[in-house]
């Protein structure tokens, strides 16, 4: 991983990984894909690895993001910056909570990235695609929430080709997991993944960037 320094994870629950708020290097990553790509990472690249930090909190939308952008993201100013978020933003929406009396997801994530693409013209920017699964307490709802995570989709896509940023895929991927087991084993509500949901995650982030990284 050429020239880079420190890696920001930024996003909702499944960033956040019920990281600890303290130094302890036990679980200030959390316990979910962040803490799988760190450790990955320092395996193979030992002392010359790169500092991973994970700013996830739980129950964000992108507007929440944006709102400590400057705290969480541009004060760090990491050499990559990876961010997934999303289900909350649709949750909002699809429950008719007062936050999603008007859908900010696009033009927050607008705001978010011409302002990191302003300030850390450097920095490599991730944008992981948002996904679901139909289990839990998504089925009820299925057709809302399919075709709102789907227009964020196409979104982020769009967006990421706008602001020159690294797409990672995820959907397809958890479709074509559920295959090989129901879709619980790998979402076990539709939204949070399990451990093995966390490792497809970090495989897939993985091959992704490093992929671009070593072709540059």
């Amino acid at each position: 991983m050429p020239d880079s320094k420190t890696i920001l994870f930024i996003g909702d629950s499944i960033t956040d990984g019920a990281r600890g708020r303290t130094d302890d290097p036990n679980h200030i990553l959390g316990h979910g894909y962040v803490f799988m790509i760190a450790g990955r990472l320092g395996l193979e690249l030992g002392g010359g690895s790169p500092q991973v930090v994970n700013r996830g909190i739980s129950g964000d939308r992108v507007s929440d993001l944006y709102a400590r952008w400057n705290e969480d993201a541009i004060s760090v100013g990491p050499d990559i910056l990876s961010i997934l978020v999303g289900v909350n933003d649709a949750w909002a929406w699809a429950h008719g909570d007062p936050r999603g009396a008007t859908d900010r997801f696009g033009r927050a994530y607008s705001h978010i990235l011409e302002e990191t693409r302003e300030v850390l013209p450097d920095t490599r920017i991730v944008l992981c695609e948002p996904f679901i699964l139909k289990a839990g307490t998504l089925v009820e709802n299925w057709p809302k929430w399919e075709s709102r995570i789907k227009q964020y989709q196409d979104e982020v896509r769009e967006l990421a080709g706008r602001y020159g940023c690294l797409f990672v895929p995820f959907q397809e991927l958890f479709d074509e997991a559920c295959r090989r087991a129901p879709a619980d084993y790998w979402l076990w509500d539709g939204v949070h993944p399990t451990a093995a949901g966390h490792e497809l995650i970090a495989r897939q982030w993985l091959s992704v960037v490093l992929d671009n990284l070593n072709s540059e």
